[in-house]
């Protein structure tokens, strides 16, 4: 890894943070005590307050393959054939292991309940062809083998999968329909993050119509074309109209994000017919729907 230049009056441990948005903090932590970062060619502690200029080097350790853990926690199974899973994620379930999150994830109880899944996206995401964000629940498809687990990612890839979201935004959005196409690329200012408004990126391509407008909010149905990290949730907040409860993107706090995926269509390789999936509004959703005033 390239040497950094500290920053006068950051932590060490914040400043690589700061940097190294791709890495947890309690990694980066790891890596300060057992001596893989050198300021000015010397070890520190995680709380070297810097003046600024110093050369900080990293030398990241390689953790081992995740592996999936069987657990015996529930799932709502949308559809199912011999070759592909639909599951109904809930909001605040994480689909695969990684930083920070090991246990109850959406594949450790899928290697629970099925006996065989598509084993080419490695030992920690058996099945795993597309993924949902944490906070965003709805429609995930799950391939059962390798040969469905290729056929469905050459559909993802052809853009022949139909994937339709329920977003509420905040504010009122102008058009009753339209598209948003400004390329995607990670947030400079805040890694952990994509942002649509420098000009610059992979290209992405969103679509929406206004299904009903609220006082001080917006509810759309938005179709994806590309399938971009954060991509519904960058592209609205690009346009000043981050989703109902994103704090990451500006918005303001609340039990969850307002984004549900809702509808996905896809054809089988269990005998090539087209298949379409919905996933019913949660509960949560419905009712924060209800609790708005109507315009």
């Amino acid at each position: 890894m390239a040497p950094l230049l500290g920053i006068s009056g950051k932590r060490l441990d914040h400043f690589l943070r700061d940097r190294l948005g791709e890495y947890s903090r309690s990694r980066i932590q790891a890596w300060i005590k057992e001596g893989r970062v050198l300021v000015n060619g010397a070890s520190a502690k995680p709380s070297l307050l810097l003046r600024g200029g110093e050369q900080i080097e990293v030398s990241p350790a390689e953790l081992p393959p995740l592996q999936a853990t069987a657990e015996d926690l529930p799932i709502e199974i949308l559809y199912e054939d011999a070759e592909v899973i639909a599951i109904n994620k809930p909001a605040g379930l994480t689909v695969h292991a990684g930083a920070g999150a090991h246990s109850g994830t959406l594949v450790n109880r899928l290697v629970h309940h099925f006996a065989s899944l598509s084993r080419l996206g490695g030992g920690a995401r058996p099945g795993i062809v597309h993924r949902l964000d944490k906070g965003t629940s709805g429609v995930l498809l799950v391939a059962r083998s390798d040969a469905a687990h290729r056929a469905l990612a050459a559909q993802f890839a052809g853009r022949t999968v139909e994937k339709k979201y329920l977003a509420l935004v905040e504010g009122a959005v102008r058009a009753d329909s339209g598209q948003i196409r400004e390329p995607i690329t990670r947030d400079p200012a805040r890694r952990t993050r994509m942002t649509a408004r420098l000009g610059r990126g992979r290209e992405a391509l969103t679509e929406y119509r206004v299904l009903k407008r609220f006082r001080g909010f917006t509810y759309l149905e938005v179709g994806i074309g590309t399938g971009r990290t954060h991509q519904i949730r960058a592209h609205f907040a690009g346009i000043g109209h981050p989703v109902a409860g994103d704090r990451l993107y500006g918005a303001k706090a609340a039990p969850r994000i307002f984004l549900h995926a809702w509808r996905i269509s896809f054809t089988t390789p269990a005998g090539g017919e087209r298949v379409t999936v919905e996933a019913p509004v949660p509960a949560e959703l419905a009712q924060w729907l209800g609790g708005l005033t109507i315009l």
